[in-house]
């Protein structure tokens, strides 16, 4: 079988990877922590909440995490391990308080948050959350999750329980769409564009 070598051909070749590559980048997501709850003290009967959440959602770089609360009464801050494990929010490494906080994830490693307010620390208002390295191993989280049972939980809505696992994409594949398209491609310039054998093979 010959390979078409027609300039359309290749055209349709480059554009192809072009989207190929436009679509590692697009393979980002952004995480609304908490999922259908809202950045805040945890219910008691909830306080596990942000440890169950970090233990069911994969970071990877380019993601980023979105903090929703209301700026009047709550807010956001990174804080180191120590810090994180004694409830200390005097130092923050960053400190976010509009309300709509959104924290990119630049970098791999194990990253620690707690609400800036006095006393929310303390109640369980605190996430600490495991961003994948280059080769899409995880570090090990120092306690807290790896103690949460292994099952997804579900969160309850007016509709129905929806489980955690629907929340964000988990497969960082290439998307359905971008692939039927490239075989479309394919096709297209194999078949000499499908009108009246404009393409032909050299």
């Amino acid at each position: 079988m010959a390979i078409p070598r027609s300039p359309r051909f290749q055209f349709l070749c480059a554009a192809l990877l072009q989207l190929l590559m436009i679509s590692v980048h697009v393979s980002s997501y952004q995480y609304k922590v908490g999922d259908l709850d809202a950045w805040g003290i945890p219910a008691e009967s909830n306080s596990q909440v942000y440890a169950r959440w970090s233990k069911y959602h994969s970071l990877k770089l380019g993601d980023s995490l979105l903090f929703l609360y209301p700026p009047s009464q709550d807010s956001v801050v990174q804080v180191t391990q120590q810090a994180y494990d004694a409830c200390n929010v005097t130092d923050p490494i960053l400190y976010m308080n509009d309300g709509n906080s959104l924290f990119n994830v630049t970098s791999p490693g194990v990253f620690y948050f707690t609400s800036g307010t006095p006393g929310h620390c303390e109640k369980e208002q605190k996430l600490q959350i495991s961003v994948l390295s280059g080769n899409g191993s995880a570090p090990a989280p120092s306690g807290g999750p790896s103690a949460l049972p292994d099952i997804s939980p579900s969160y309850p809505t007016v509709f129905g329980s929806i489980p955690a696992g629907t929340s964000a994409a988990h497969s960082r594949g290439v998307p359905p769409a971008l692939a039927a398209m490239a075989v479309g491609l394919l096709a297209y310039a194999a078949t000499g564009g499908g009108g009246g054998g404009g393409g032909r093979f050299m």
